[in-house]
């Protein structure tokens, strides 16, 4: 089984998508419809839908796919952290329909102004939250944002963090410091994982290559390990720059170098692990 543990939908009929930048390609709706076909063909048995937008309609919507298309193994969600009421609304979530396929929480943290905001009161409560509901949280941060993750994760040993995207590494820089002095900090807690996707997006679209890319995925390898890495498209963003099937093949070019079973944990036995597939 392969697990392609980050991708999105949306409708831009439904909603707006205000960070897709007016004239973008991947400005236009993306679908179920449209993934499933490019999922199988690739040899992509289950995925995780993760959300895109800070609305609380979008997670409803998102557990109403996954109930409808098997292809959709789990949904990472979002509510507002900093609400009094964080349990009661994972709790009402886990009713609707769909509602067992909820498997985590995430927030644009990339977006918060402060580099800590995972450390504020109310947002230690929220994933506390969170950890009791038996959910997993998914970060998708910034570099300079790992050293505040790396605190949180150490405060709330009992929830799992998954990094998204390898907290977006300077790529097209060709610099791997202080991201990766980061990303050594947060793996070294064992309450982490990350995840092997978004690097496309983060290197220069006219000259990337995968000896560009190979530097982040082989300092991810050795701070995470196999066993605590798994694989992750990002489509549709990724097709800015390759098309799925690419993606994927792009994946197995950078973890050549592991043996079968180290190769099967990050295309699928550590999203199944963690996020209950």
């Amino acid at each position: 089984m392969t697990v392609d543990a980050h991708v999105h939908v949306w409708d831009l009929s439904v909603r707006d998508q205000d960070w897709i930048a007016q004239g973008s390609p991947i400005r236009r709706d993306f679908t179920v419809a449209d993934l499933e076909p490019e999922a199988r063909a690739a040899g992509v048995d289950r995925v995780i839908l993760v959300q895109t937008v800070t609305v609380r309609e979008e997670t409803p919507e998102f557990l109403a796919l996954a109930a409808a298309h098997d292809l959709i193994a789990g949904v990472v969600g979002w509510t507002d952290l900093t609400a009094p009421g964080v349990a009661e609304e994972l709790a009402r979530l886990r009713e609707l329909p769909g509602g067992h396929r909820l498997k985590g929480i995430r927030h644009q943290v990339q977006g918060e102004p402060d580099p800590r905001w995972l450390l504020r009161p109310d947002v230690q409560r929220g994933l506390a939250a969170v950890a009791d509901a038996g959910l997993v949280y998914d970060l998708v941060v910034l570099p300079h944002q790992l050293p505040a993750c790396a605190e949180a994760a150490a405060t709330l040993p009992g929830l799992t963090f998954v990094l998204d995207h390898l907290g977006k590494p300077p790529v097209a820089a060709g610099a791997l410091d202080p991201w990766a002095s980061g990303l050594r900090a947060l793996a070294a807690l064992p309450n982490t994982v990350a995840k092997l996707s978004g690097l496309l997006t983060e290197a220069d679209p006219g000259s990337w290559s995968v000896a560009g890319l190979r530097p982040y995925a082989d300092t991810a390898l050795d701070v995470f390990g196999p066993d605590r890495l798994m694989y992750g498209s990002d489509w549709p963003v990724c097709t800015q720059v390759a098309a799925y099937h690419q993606v994927i093949n792009i994946s197995a070019e950078l973890t050549a170098g592991l043996d079968e079973r180290e190769k099967e944990a990050v295309l699928a036995r550590t999203a199944s692990r963690v996020y209950g597939v």
